[in-house]
């Protein structure tokens, strides 16, 4: 099952704009949005997220039921959007803050300000625990002058003590909608942001931000025309893909091998023939982008929001994104 919340009256927590969203769940829309109006579009907005203590359990055992206190830990509470009902998210220790979706309105829309960015999507998973918003910023990457890569920023947050709140620079390949993941030497792809008191702090925070993306852009765009520049054979790439995708156990079974096949098969046709890399076609460049298509729009999914889910949250899809992008380095 998919992270996207969805309601009980078959709305989702999920609102995208200027292009249409990852998946069919969510409410399209063709303007710009605020902070606020994203908030509000994608049911972010009034949660009251809040800490309920007194968590306890109970014991049965031959001498009786022994109630056993939990002094510190605490839920994490919001109030549906939709029900009005309350809702546990989490559990977390004495010292968790909880921060309203609202608290980073400010900040996201300094963001916008500072950079020109519009927002472009806005929602929650798993049931409220973790809800992010997406911004695009109006500069491309151009990769050797031929072919042109969107830059977002996406902030992620969670209400259940996973994680603070967090910016992700993520770059995404215009022609076939690849989401770009590279952990470089030279530059980070994230920021934890810190819970700033006024607005010179938050200033400085979207500044921040800002300067690591523009960082993380230069050092992509080296890193990518260093892939464009080199040479790649479908011998090569094959070895590639074999070292990430080819099965590992002694004996695997005719499924193992036939679902191997086929996932090769796909590969090879992303790489050679695929009008996604025409312009690219023999690259290590080609190579990188036919991985990441693939697991991006070709990997096997149960539907379309699972697949948008895992390109969204997935560590296991950038795990492999960065192993090929290590490999054919190598290769």
């Amino acid at each position: 099952m998919h992270g996207l919340e969805v309601h009980a009256d078959g709305t989702a927590s999920f609102v995208s704009a200027r292009q249409d969203a990852w998946h069919e769940l969510g409410t399209v829309t063709r303007d710009v949005l605020t902070a606020e109006e994203a908030l509000e579009k994608a049911y972010l907005s009034g949660w009251n997220v809040r800490k309920v203590g007194g968590i306890h359990a109970y014991e049965m055992t031959p001498d009786g039921v022994t109630k056993i206190e939990s002094e510190n830990e605490y839920f994490t509470v919001r109030t549906n959007p939709k029900t009005r009902m309350a809702e546990r998210l989490g559990t977390v220790g004495a010292l968790y803050h909880p921060v309203q979706n609202e608290e980073h309105c400010e900040l996201l829309n300094l963001l916008v300000e500072e950079s020109g960015a519009h927002f472009e999507t806005a929602g929650s998973l798993h049931g409220g625990k973790r809800v992010f918003v997406t911004m695009k910023l109006p500069e491309q990457i151009k990769i050797a002058e031929v072919d042109n890569l969107d830059l977002y920023i996406a902030g992620f947050n969670s209400h259940d003590g996973s994680s603070g709140f967090r910016f992700n620079i993520s770059p995404t390949r215009v022609v076939c909608a690849n989401t770009q993941q590279m952990a470089l030497d030279d530059a980070v792809s994230h920021y934890t942001v810190r819970h700033t008191a006024g607005a010179m702090g938050k200033i400085a925070e979207a500044r921040q931000t800002l300067n690591i993306a523009w960082e993380y852009a230069e050092a992509f765009e080296r890193e990518a025309e260093r892939l464009i520049n080199e040479t790649l054979t479908l011998g090569m790439f094959e070895k590639v893909c074999d070292a990430i995708w080819a099965p590992r156990e002694p004996n695997p079974s005719t499924r193992t091998l036939n679902n191997h096949a086929r996932r090769m098969n796909t590969l090879r046709h992303l790489f050679e023939t695929a009008d996604t890399q025409a312009i690219i076609r023999g690259t290590k460049w080609a190579g990188f982008q036919a991985a990441g298509e693939y697991l991006d729009h070709f990997a096997p999914a149960t539907d379309t929001a699972t697949r948008a889910h895992r390109i969204l949250t997935s560590s296991r899809v950038a795990q492999m994104k960065q192993q090929a992008y290590e490999l054919l380095l190598a290769a």
